[in-house]
């Protein structure tokens, strides 16, 4: 797959920035998340080096620094709604995308292994557990949707985002999307210029 993120640059940077990342964004994120929610790969070292791969395409796209300690990167990766660019990192979406995936296939499963001596897999334990000790409680009857089990990943990083900005405008100036939303674009804006 960094193969062909490699190839896909590569031809996007004969295009216009803003329709390289809509595209970027477009067309990787439905193999990922297909991927993602097919395996439990939420510890697989190589999520960091495709994370790195698709930080440095952001990067040769928008001709902007994101390295890895800095707040435009995690911003950048935020959904669009929350003022990033939507260039999701997989780290932050390995684990929703599998609970998701196997929370809406346990019924299934159940049904298709009922006569079957099988072992459980404790991978879906191992992922509920590794979720609440980061985001609280889980819910007894498990949500099959990934928003719900990706959004509070999704909060903590805008939290440290907003809390980066905290020291560059002031907070009460403007609302809280707004002033995500300013930043970003200023902080493009700047990178097209130069």
């Amino acid at each position: 797959m960094c193969k062909d993120l490699a190839r896909a640059v590569e031809r996007l940077k004969s295009i216009g920035s803003q329709d390289a990342l809509i595209l970027l964004r477009s067309s990787f994120s439905a193999a990922r998340v297909h991927l993602l929610r097919c395996s439990p790969s939420a510890d697989h070292p190589l999520l960091n080096k495709f994370d790195g791969f698709l930080r440095d395409s952001v990067q040769q796209i928008t001709n902007l620094d994101l390295s890895d300690m800095n707040m435009k990167w995690i911003q950048a990766s935020l959904p669009v709604r929350d003022g990033g660019l939507g260039i999701r990192r997989v780290t932050s979406l390995a684990l929703p995308a599998f609970v998701a995936s196997a929370a809406s296939t346990l019924s299934l499963q159940a049904d298709i292994l009922a006569g079957c001596a099988v072992l459980d897999s404790n991978f879906l334990d191992s992922y509920l557990m590794r979720w609440s000790t980061q985001f609280g409680n889980v819910p007894e009857v498990l949500p099959t949707k990934q928003p719900f089990w990706d959004r509070p990943g999704v909060l903590t990083d805008k939290a440290l985002v907003e809390g980066s900005l905290a020291s560059v405008l002031f907070r009460g100036l403007l609302p809280t999307q707004r002033r995500l939303a300013f930043c970003f674009a200023h902080w493009f804006l700047q990178a097209e210029t130069r």
